[in-house]
């Protein structure tokens, strides 16, 4: 495994009108005014000696304050501009995205101010179909996306 890697879980459930994901929107002062292209899946660090799929697990906890649970289905990995590689894996489920509540970080803000400011990893949830979904997400983590719905057309 590549020294810098993230892990997460892209979440999903059934509706009369399709498939919808579960997406969250990074929180901080960078992604303030940012919407399309800048949601994610729920994803963070994986910790040395930690199993990626537990990095997971807990990695969606922190960035939406609710569990997760399987059974996971693995969509892969991809690799960002940053050389970062994500691994994701699918379940379904239900989260009631008014409820989110996130982890927070601290960051010098504004910059060079010496000022300390604790910030959300991520800001807010939401539920989208998968073409919406596909406008909003980090174009590297699309092919996510894509995984999914083959993966649910065989199921």
């Amino acid at each position: 495994m590549p020294a810098k890697a993230s892990a997460g879980v892209l979440l999903f459930r059934r509706r009369a009108t399709g498939l919808e994901v579960c997406l969250v929107h990074p929180g901080g002062p960078f992604w303030a005014r940012r919407d399309v292209g800048a949601w994610t899946i729920p994803k963070g660090e994986i910790e040395p000696g930690e199993e990626p799929l537990a990095a997971a697990q807990r990695e969606f906890a922190e960035e939406t304050g609710s569990p997760v649970a399987g059974p996971f289905t693995s969509l892969g990995s991809i690799r960002m501009r940053s050389g970062k590689v994500v691994y994701a894996w699918a379940a379904e489920g239900d989260l009631d995205v008014s409820a989110m509540r996130s982890n927070v970080f601290t960051l010098e803000w504004p910059p060079r101010s010496g000022r300390q400011q604790q910030f959300p990893e991520a800001d807010r949830a939401a539920w989208f179909s998968i073409e919406e979904a596909r406008r909003r997400i980090l174009a590297a983590q699309a092919p996510f996306l894509d995984a999914l719905r083959a993966w649910i057309v065989y199921v």
